[in-house]
């Protein structure tokens, strides 16, 4: 009887044993992720030098894959559930590449991406590549809204097809976001971006009206040549991931057609809440992690210093390529109109001369 009872104990002892040292074994490595985390938010940088009047808007980033302005591209339906709630696809081209289709001429985010990431990469800061194509989809269901063709295809246009950043997601793609706030843990003593890019990116994410700010639409890149490992990074770099939800006005809610490249919203909308302190006027959304930043004179310098190397074609480029003429001036007014192209230009030159005539305590 002694025996069993003492057998009895000992495993009890052993199996109480192995699970303290899994837990202790599941909390070390969770520990060493978030300390690995912390260590490339530190490290983090936002942006690289761009030789700004060179650069062709119009044509875009020259990545693998990029695609001429409103290039013909025929690709294959894929049946998946892709994130987000604007119109969007999958769909596998005749080279076997499969990408992400944004569509429709009444979705915000088809305009707002381009102008969004043609703007961030221009100017030096990152952001995936949005291409404004014509897709011919053989096979996408009729209730997509595409242009019947023959046989089983139809024809989306205005659509953009989007080609990511280059860089790995690190650490992976469940969570590799980043919140807004946590550009403060940023270390320029380790190498990571000093206080005026990380200023100058707030600022721009206000001139943008940049409101869907969640940590999903933000992602860490690790640019190493060859990573060590999966768990470490030394070359980290914060980018903005997705950015229909912006050239309108910030809403609590993200409302597609408030915040989604609304001309009328987007000149109405001061670039400062409190102009004597440099408040940024962007109030947080429901989602949102960016909230009417303060802006440093170091920031607002050199986002100014940015802006003002983009040329006046530049500008015209940025807002043709991104195709603004289609969408209305307001699209919550139907009788609001088209606007041209001068509209949308003056408005941005007008917001950038605010942001060039400040001062900042």
């Amino acid at each position: 009887m002694r025996s069993q009872v003492w057998i009895t104990a000992f495993l009890l002892g052993a199996t109480v044993g192995s699970a303290a040292c899994a837990t202790l074994g599941a909390r070390s490595r969770s520990d060493e992720a978030k300390a690995a985390r912390h260590q490339a938010i530190a490290d983090a940088e936002l942006w690289r030098h761009s030789d700004i009047p060179s650069i062709n808007v119009k044509l875009g980033p020259r990545v693998k894959g990029a695609l001429p302005f409103r290039a013909v591209v025929p690709c294959d339906y894929v049946d998946k559930a892709l994130e987000g709630a604007s119109p969007k696809f999958a769909c596998v081209l005749r080279d076997g590449d499969e990408v992400k289709v944004k569509y429709g001429g009444a979705n915000g985010e088809v305009y707002g991406e381009v102008l969004a990431t043609r703007l961030l990469w221009a100017l030096g800061f990152g952001a995936d590549a949005m291409f404004p194509v014509n897709v011919v989809c053989d096979g996408c269901p009729a209730e997509f809204g595409g242009i019947q063709r023959q046989g089983n295809e139809s024809r989306f246009d205005p659509a953009v097809i989007e080609r990511k950043m280059a860089g790995a997601e690190w650490p992976s793609k469940a969570d590799s976001g980043w919140s807004w706030k946590e550009l403060d843990d940023i270390a320029p003593e380790r190498g990571g971006a000093p206080r005026a890019h990380r200023d100058a990116l707030k600022l721009l994410a206000v001139f943008m009206q940049h409101t869907d700010s969640k940590p999903q639409q933000q992602r860490i890149l690790c640019l190493d040549a060859k990573p060590r490992s999966s768990e470490r990074c030394t070359q980290p770099f914060l980018m903005i991931n997705d950015l229909g939800m912006t050239f309108g006005h910030a809403s609590h809610t993200n409302t597609a057609n408030a915040s989604s490249v609304n001309l009328a919203a987007w000149r109405q909308t001061p670039i400062w809440k409190d102009a004597s302190r440099c408040i940024g006027n962007l109030p947080k959304s429901l989602t949102g992690t960016l909230d009417d930043p303060v802006i440093s004179e170091q920031g607002r310098r050199f986002l100014a210093g940015l802006l003002a190397q983009l040329t006046d074609q530049q500008i015209t480029d940025l807002f043709e390529v991104a195709r603004v003429q289609l969408r209305l001036r307001n699209p919550e007014d139907l009788s609001s109109g088209f606007p041209a192209i001068d509209e949308w230009t003056a408005a941005f030159k007008q917001k950038r001369d605010i942001i060039a005539g400040s001062r900042c305590p």
